[in-house]
């Protein structure tokens, strides 16, 4: 039952995170444009990455689809990780990991409605 409870709860997370972050990525602030300019990617992949998290957060929701939506979120993360490497922002890297271990914890604890 516990175990119900966090994964609830981590759901609940990411799906507020990946809205959050994925309709900022759609449409982006002017501090936002200029972040993202400093990894050096062009407004299209930027705005690719956010229909990417926007997806993957709905995938979540659904039990067969849950595996994959966190997979996504998962690859997208190690994306920006790797973005972050390119342009020697290791702070942006650390910030990171905690986000790349949820998806994976998400997929270890199985979704909470789930037969």
């Amino acid at each position: 039952m516990i175990f119900k409870i966090i994964s609830s709860a981590l759901i609940l997370f990411t799906v507020f995170m990946g809205v959050k972050h994925g309709w900022s990525a759609l449409n982006p602030t002017p501090e936002n444009m200029i972040m993202m300019q400093g990894l050096k990617i062009s407004k299209t992949l930027i705005q690719l990455i956010g229909v990417l998290t926007l997806l993957g957060v709905l995938l979540i929701l659904f039990p067969p689809a849950f595996f994959w939506g966190n997979v996504l979120n998962a690859s997208l993360i190690v994306l920006m990780m790797g973005l972050f490497i390119r342009c020697d922002n290791w702070k942006g890297v650390w910030i990171e990991i905690p986000f790349l271990v949820i998806p994976l914890l998400l997929i270890y604890l199985k979704h909470p409605f789930a037969k």
